[in-house]
């Protein structure tokens, strides 16, 4: 089996709802986001002979997916109230509403499915909310290849 591998940062500012702790508020990270994908061929012709795709296109792919998120603020759908959503949107904020609860881990898994959705055979994603904290997520490939 082959693997690549490519990273994209971006950054945001997110919080969690009902989270007994700091991250309940407003706070902001430098997200990276690391895929990594498989194939049991190599490309038989062409330019990209010898590999699984050009790292060109995986990379800006990914940064596409990520991309959407840059600066902004990442809320789970419903979470604010519907006069603060208002008033943060007159002010001309970018706002991302998403339908998960934004956590590293719910993360993982949306851009392994972004990618995925991409036509890529996607081994794992992993996203690290700092330096030394990250979440990954994988599915068995087994029969997909």
């Amino acid at each position: 089996m082959y693997y690549l591998e490519t990273e994209q940062s971006f950054d945001s500012a997110h919080f969690l709802k009902g989270y007994d702790g700091k991250c309940k508020n407003i706070h902001g990270h430098r997200w990276r986001v690391v895929i990594k994908i498989e194939s049991p061929t190599l490309q038989k012709e062409g330019q990209t002979q010898g590999m699984i795709v050009d790292f060109s296109k995986l990379k800006q792919d990914l940064k596409e997916e990520i991309d959407y998120f840059d600066h902004s603020l990442i809320m789970e759908a419903d979470t604010l109230k519907p006069n603060t959503l208002t008033a943060l949107k007159e002010e001309g904020f970018l706002l991302v509403e998403v339908n998960f609860r934004p956590t590293a881990e719910e993360f993982s898994r949306y851009f392994y499915e972004r990618m995925s959705q991409r036509g890529y055979y996607v081994k794992s994603a992993k996203v690290y909310e700092t330096p030394a904290n990250c979440a990954s997520y994988g599915e068995d490939s087994h029969g997909r290849l």
